[in-house]
């Protein structure tokens, strides 16, 4: 499964309750799990002490395909804290199998920008932006990899009070803005430099990237790196 040549643990399950509050229609009913989360896995011993000592954890999430009510099935969504130094903790993604779609939001909600992956896709999500990650699919499953700090606890707070994020990614097609945010910039698509951008930076499946301190270096501390984050975002 996934390229993982060992026994898999239990994972965390994501139902439609837990859900709810965040769907953009919150009366939707359904008893499939939406999606699995199997969390801090390493292939040896060796890797798991490398991750641990550099407070870094690596997942892995499966999103079947499913529509709920007429949206794609998508992750909960959460924001990053920030730092002591004052810039939030950022994450990085890996597409293993299907498509993706990553919807970030700025925390000050003057950025929303909509990101397309595909298989071997590598995603950065910088400091300050929350996201969800989307199957666009009626029937290939997506699964991504990501590697994170395990310095801080993800926030949902916002995502449940408002509803969501700041648009629905709907199955025909269309993008539904989120009523309960008072006022939201249009989604922005970035070119191909986002592409470049972060296959210089973080290049190859990231599972080879444990050991590696020197790149992953950024989730801990983001602030070493503002012209990275600053590539990402232009345009």
């Amino acid at each position: 499964m996934l390229g993982w040549d060992r026994a898999l643990p239990l994972p965390s399950v994501r139902t439609i309750e837990e859900m709810r509050s965040v769907l953009a229609d919150p009366s939707c009913e359904g008893s499939t799990p939406l999606y699995f989360m199997y969390r801090d896995l390493a292939k040896s011993d060796a890797d798991r002490q490398w991750l641990h000592s550099h407070s870094l954890r690596y997942d892995l999430t499966v999103i079947p395909p499913c529509t709920l009510c007429g949206e794609w099935v998508k992750t909960k969504g959460h924001y990053h804290p920030q730092k002591p130094s004052g810039i939030g903790y950022p994450e990085v993604y890996e597409v293993l199998e299907g498509e993706a779609l990553y919807l970030l939001q700025s925390r000050r909600l003057d950025d929303v920008v909509m990101i397309s992956a595909s298989t071997g896709d590598t995603v950065i999500i910088p400091p300050d932006y929350g996201h969800i990650s989307i199957n666009p699919s009626a029937d290939k499953t997506l699964a991504m990899a990501n590697i994170v700090s395990t310095a801080f606890e993800s926030e949902y707070g916002e995502y449940e009070t408002l509803h969501g994020a700041a648009y629905y990614a709907m199955s025909n097609g269309n993008l539904k803005k989120n009523p309960y945010y008072p006022k939201i910039p249009e989604v922005r698509y970035p070119g191909s430099h986002w592409r470049s951008a972060m296959h210089r930076f973080c290049t190859g499946p990231l599972y080879t990237l444990i050991g590696n301190g020197s790149v992953l270096g950024f989730l801990n501390f983001p602030e070493k790196y503002p012209a990275v984050f600053a590539e990402l975002l232009k345009g």
